[in-house]
Order: structure tokens, then C-alpha cells, then sequence
């Protein structure tokens, strides 16, 4: 297949871990960890508010593991503008997107909202010929894990 000619959804990871934006960062952190992912799009009803990074996440860590568990994600999405593609975006757009606003992970919409996300990985997997087939449509997975973080003190 011609670089040239691929889109978002020839590119895009389909299957997603998100978390809503009243989950706590803590949360956020160990399911990030366990599925294995860097990025965690902050979604409302299929609505991206942001992606939480791995990176991102650690910085903003301050107090104990109880004020980690009570505080919303949400309070830690940044002010910027997200960039945002529709399924039949072309990689080269999606790339320079990703360069202009120094992001490493695009939102992939359709009209139903968040089908997938572009991340620098799945670029650099396009330009090395390994481009995933189109195979449907897009999976977000909110609770992949059921999580109850045990807090000191025994409290859940």
C-alpha cells in the first residue's frame, strides 16, 4: 500500500481504554498500566475531553494515594486545543498535525464520535509497512478493568 494514500482509519488503533472524566487520576494511572497503553482519552459520552499520557499523568502526581483517589481526571486536562481527524483523514495531515501541536496521539471521530486514535506509533508502523487493515469499526472500553483501589488504612 502507497504512504501516500493512507488514511486514519487504515492507521488508527480501533480497539481503546478510556476513562470518564470523574474517574481519579489513580485510577487513570493503573489502567493505563495495565493495559499497557501511553495515551487515555478523557471521554463523556463518546465526547473527547483530552488524552491523558503516561508522562503527563506522573507529572501532576502530588499527595498521597487517597488524595490521588478522590480528585477528578478531569482537573488534569490541559486548556489546549485538541486536534481531531475524521476516519478519511490522510496520514500526511494527520503527521503534520501532530508536529504543529507537539501532541503524539489524534482522536479519530466519526459523526457517533471517538472510533479511534492515531498515535506516533502507529505512524511510524504506516511508514514501515505495517498499516492494520480496515476490520469495522472502532472499540472503546470503559471498565476493561474493574478497579478498587486499597487505600492505607484498609479504606476502599
Amino acid at each position: 500500500m502507497n504512504i501516500e494514500s493512507l488514511t486514519a482509519s487504515q492507521v488508527m488503533s480501533r480497539v481503546l481504554v478510556v476513562v470518564t472524566p470523574d474517574e481519579s487520576p489513580l485510577m487513570a494511572w493503573e489502567l493505563m498500566r495495565r493495559a499497557d497503553v501511553h495515551h487515555l482519552p478523557v471521554v463523556e459520552n463518546r465526547h473527547v475531553l483530552g488524552i491523558l499520557t503516561r508522562e503527563h499523568l506522573a507529572a501532576s502526581w502530588s499527595g498521597s494515594p487517597e488524595e490521588q483517589s478522590t480528585r477528578p481526571v478531569r482537573s488534569l486536562l490541559q486548556r489546549v486545543p485538541l486536534p481531531r481527524v475524521h476516519p478519511d483523514a490522510p496520514l500526511s495531515r494527520i503527521a503534520a498535525l501532530m508536529l504543529d501541536t507537539c501532541c503524539d496521539a489524534v482522536p479519530v471521530l466519526s459523526d457517533d464520535g471517538l472510533i479511534g486514535l492515531v498515535t506516533a506509533r502507529d505512524v511510524l508502523s504506516a511508514v514501515a509497512g505495517r498499516a492494520r487493515p480496515e476490520d469495522g469499526p472502532g472499540e472503546v472500553v470503559t471498565g476493561m478493568f474493574h478497579l478498587e483501589p486499597v487505600l492505607p488504612g484498609g479504606k476502599s
